[in-house]
């Protein structure tokens, strides 16, 4: 069963990150900006196969390699699962060193070309457009919070009934391996953690949510589409992993008070289900945003003189990746290379809604 979930999640990931190039807006090619009449450019569309191919034959021999192991050296089962936690880290490792050598050649491209040279560069917004906005309201996450607060409630009534020694980390195999001794606040910290996570959640959907709604310069429509569609698709999966993570902390703490009624198979499969769920739920908002304003979109792309494009913001963009823009007000915008949202890293109301959880978190386990 776990080998079965490891595969899957796996196979997800695979896919996922082949697609990537592919499913990412139009105007942003391995993260640098192009001219809409642009993409069609061979030498790009030759980036993207060569990316995805290198990425499934890599990928594919990974996997190889690691079905060969598993069979010819027989290793203990903890030794097996771990392995099979690290793979998909190696697969991201592969796709993100294949797209910084393409993030290069593309940007060494659009330099060569001079695309942006004497051209009129134009942002564009829409100030109703949030009218249609689709996004799941605060109110929603306060249910994973509920659960949380039941899980405390449930804690301290079975209080007396716990063990001495309280688990405060989980091996791969499930079982935990390094614990604290009873007290109120060991025994309360995976549920203060949960709560402190349901809130981040709350926070990010909440900043998203303010955040600007940016179109492109001649694909205005196809960009406004994409741009609803993944405000309100990126709402319903952090809402989705918000009640993910609630029911496996609760999982959790159940089983530190039942721990010899709940089956080891079963301990083992929760967390690598949890994993592969929340892939799942990653890949079907990508589908969801990625089939419009990208290459899988077969609409007409509106064609203009050429004279006035989307503005080249390739300078605020740090190796595609990392946004740092002091004049965005926006505390998050869309990711170059995936689907979903990335700090602008100029504003320091980003760190406190990511890094002051986590702050929060190590004190909880610290005290």
């Amino acid at each position: 069963m776990e080998m079965t979930l490891i595969f899957v999640t796996v196979g997800f990931l695979v896919a996922l990150q082949i697609a990537i190039p592919f499913i990412v807006k139009r105007t942003v090619v391995f993260g640098v900006t192009v001219p809409v009449d642009e993409i069609r450019n061979e030498k790009l569309r030759q980036y993207k196969k060569l990316y995805a191919i290198l990425t499934s034959f890599l990928s594919i021999f990974v996997l190889t390699i690691y079905i060969i192991w598993s069979t010819i050296i027989t290793p203990i089962e903890n030794h097996l699962i771990l392995a099979g936690l690290i793979l998909p880290f190696v697969i991201l490792f592969i796709s993100m060193s294949l797209y910084f050598y393409f993030h290069m050649k593309v940007t060494t491209l659009k330099r060569e070309k001079q695309w942006f040279r004497d051209r009129k560069q134009v942002k564009i917004s829409e100030l109703n457009l949030r009218t249609r906005d689709e996004m799941l309201p605060w109110i929603v996450y306060v249910v994973p919070m509920v659960i949380t607060a039941g899980l405390l409630v449930f804690t301290l009534v079975n209080y007396n009934s716990l063990p001495d020694q309280i688990p405060t980390h989980w091996g791969p195999d499930g079982n935990p391996d390094s614990f604290m001794t009873k007290t109120y606040l060991s025994a309360l910290t995976l549920p203060l953690v949960l709560l402190v996570m349901n809130a981040m959640f709350l926070g990010i959907n909440e900043l998203t949510r303010n955040s600007g709604i940016k179109l492109s310069a001649g694909n205005i429509k196809a960009s406004r589409i994409r741009q609803l569609r993944l405000r309100k698709y990126t709402s319903w999966l952090l809402f989705f992993i918000s009640i993910l993570i609630s029911m496996l902390f609760t999982f959790l703490q159940f089983t530190t008070l039942y721990e010899n009624s709940i089956s080891d198979l079963l301990i083992i499969s929760i967390p690598l289900a949890f994993s592969a769920l929340v892939l799942i739920g990653t890949v079907l908002m990508a589908i969801k945003v990625g089939k419009k304003d990208s290459d899988l979109d077969l609409e007409t792309i509106e064609e203009g003189t050429g004279e006035v494009i989307n503005a080249d913001d390739d300078k605020y963009w740090k190796g595609g990746l990392f946004y740092f823009n002091p004049e965005d007000p926006s505390i998050f915008v869309e990711k170059r290379f995936g689907v979903g949202w990335t700090l602008n890293f100029a504003r320091p109301m980003g760190y406190l809604i990511l890094v002051g959880p986590l702050l929060v978190i190590v004190i909880i386990t610290l005290i």
